[in-house]
């Protein structure tokens, strides 16, 4: 069966990417999942207080004009600004490794305010080893995988919930 065919509850941000990211890759010449990703790219502190803006490709006059890589511009505030100028070559060569080829060749800078990233998934509530293997036994039916995780970390939070109260 085909993801896009699959029943049932989807995250979010899979139909919202096969809408964004062709908006994205001709608006900004970027993909989704680079600014998804941004945090796993540049490491947790650089992610944090900077994000992709834009790629900026170098026009072409000819189809057989050589390939020159594109511009990166990333948005930071404040000292994170002289951090990336610092970092710019590591951030060039993980750029290019997520990519997959020498996509980026420059890193400009605009130093504005950064969005703050959109809140972590809280960490599970601590559960005792009998009420984890009863969870883990009523959802061990359940043949799809992400799912039955899915319906066991639920499990945890009701659980937790339950002892709140």
């Amino acid at each position: 069966m085909k993801d896009d065919q699959r029943k049932g509850f989807r995250p979010l941000a899979d139909p919202a990417a096969g809408i964004l990211d062709p908006v994205l890759r001709k608006r900004a010449g970027i993909t989704i999942e680079l600014v998804q990703a941004w945090d796993e790219v540049v490491g947790p502190a650089l992610g944090e207080l900077s994000r992709p803006l834009k790629l900026i490709w170098p026009r072409r006059a000819r189809e057989d004009d050589p390939f020159q890589p594109a511009t990166l511009v990333i948005a930071c505030q404040g000292f994170t600004a002289m951090r990336v100028q610092h970092e710019t070559g590591e951030i060039i060569s993980r750029v290019n490794a997520f990519l997959g080829f020498a996509a980026v060749g420059r890193i400009k800078i605009e130093q504005k305010p950064v969005e703050q990233p959109v809140a972590k998934r809280r960490a599970l509530p601590p559960v005792d080893a009998e009420t984890a293997k009863k969870i883990s036994r009523s959802v061990e039916p359940i043949e799809d995988e992400g799912l039955r995780e899915a319906l066991e970390r639920l499990g945890q939070s009701i659980h937790a919930e339950r002892l709140k109260r």
